[in-house]
């Protein structure tokens, strides 16, 4: 696999309608997703070698997203700010290149804004995942 480029990594919302249609979240220059799994401790007397054991499929999931950049775009801006006052659950779709595509419920946890006098104002958010997120392969 050849290296890709940052900027391709997108972060969509959906719009809740049905058909559900997304909007790019505009103007993010950087952004991270965190997939994690939480383990389970099943290690007792009788584990071999007093080594730790695991308990396969007990752990939970989680995902988490985070961006920042300057907003570009009125429509991804008013769904990002509703999301996040509204603290509802919405669909969002994660597309990294030549990997997968993620979907699912994400809540907007973290929504700041900022600018100096003499530059652009920007913004950062920071999504957790509230239910079953679907990976499809690219």
């Amino acid at each position: 696999m050849a290296a890709q480029a940052g900027k391709d990594m997108l972060l969509k919302i959906g719009d809740e309608g049905s058909p559900q249609a997304f909007v790019t979240v505009a103007g993010l220059r950087a952004r991270t997703i965190s997939l994690n799994a939480r383990t389970i401790d099943a290690t007792d007397g009788d584990s071999a070698g007093r080594w730790r054991e695991l308990l396969a499929g007990a752990g939970v999931r989680s995902a988490a997203v985070s961006g920042a950049g300057v907003f570009r775009d009125a429509a991804s801006d008013a769904l990002v700010r509703d999301s996040f006052f509204s603290q509802t659950a919405r669909t969002w779709r994660l597309v990294i290149p030549d990997f997968a595509q993620l979907e699912g419920p994400f809540l907007v946890s973290a929504l700041e804004y900022a600018g100096q006098h003499d530059g652009e104002a920007a913004f950062a958010l920071t999504l957790a995942s509230a239910g079953a997120v679907s990976v499809t392969a690219i």
